[in-house]
């Protein structure tokens, strides 16, 4: 099982580990296309930082988010699993799973990132700010700067077996499974029962509990009809629909009543 989840907004700090090594990071096919994006997101932010703040979408408050990317390349480096922070990795809640659960973990879970394209939970790097919604100046959007290493690397990555696909869709846009990895794609939404809406805050959180549970409980589906089968298991309510042809994932729905 493959699950893709996006980053989050908020981030811890570096720290004073080791300094980001960019070959060291998984699925090395991404290495040239993660190096123009480091370089000049670094150059960028080392300039003129009203430019970059504009080009970033950053706030007066978060002018210190500029200083932290000039220093990407000199600053401490840490688990992936351990910078990313915020409502989903809250509830997934890395830390505290037990040993089994951390190794399936490192396995199957794959972080989309604007800068780094897509890592492990255990690639060590430092903590920075870059949407994939960003345009940077000279390589442009970045979600279409990703779309040809990914093209070759994720399907590889993906294996034969399930692709959980959790993310949101400025990150979906970056890679697209198709032919028959699509077929063995389940896209998840979470919805709020009793109205039928995505709830940005408890559809977060409900995506990181059902990743936590799917860890904890040693769950393999091969497939997505398995995969409802293991959410149910779960406690989830769960509506399936599968793909109309060939060649699409499949759309599930987890309905829940509560937002919290």
């Amino acid at each position: 099982m493959l699950v893709l989840l996006p980053p989050s907004e908020g981030k811890a700090s570096s720290g004073r580990g080791a300094p980001l090594k960019p070959e060291s990071l998984s699925l090395p096919g991404l290495t040239e296309a993660r190096e123009a994006v480091l370089t000049e997101l670094v150059e960028l932010c080392a300039g003129d930082e009203d430019k970059a703040r504009e080009v970033l979408g950053l706030s007066e408050g978060l002018r210190g988010e500029v200083a932290k990317n000039a220093e990407l390349r000199t600053a401490g480096a840490r688990p992936a699993g351990e910078i990313y922070t915020g409502v989903l990795y809250d509830a997934l809640g890395l830390a505290t799973l037990d040993t089994s659960a951390k190794r399936r973990a490192a396995r199957s879970l794959l972080v989309f990132s604007g800068l780094w394209g897509a890592v492990r939970v255990t690639d060590r790097i430092p903590s920075y700010r870059c949407s994939m919604g960003v345009r940077l100046p000279g390589l442009g959007a970045l979600g279409a700067h990703w779309r040809t290493p990914m093209a070759s690397v994720l399907p590889e990555a993906a294996g034969d077996g399930l692709v959980l696909d959790l993310r949101s869709a400025a990150y979906a846009a970056a890679w697209k499974p198709k032919g028959e990895v699509a077929g063995r794609t389940a896209s998840v939404r979470v919805l709020h029962a009793p109205t039928r809406k995505v709830v940005s805050h408890f559809n977060k959180a409900t995506k990181g509990r059902i990743v936590r549970g799917l860890l904890t409980a040693g769950a393999d589906p091969k497939g997505p009809a398995e995969l409802v089968t293991a959410l149910r298991d779960l406690g989830y309510v769960v509506e399936a629909e599968a793909p109309a042809k060939a060649g699409q994932a499949w759309a599930l729905d987890v309905l829940v009543d509560e937002v919290h």
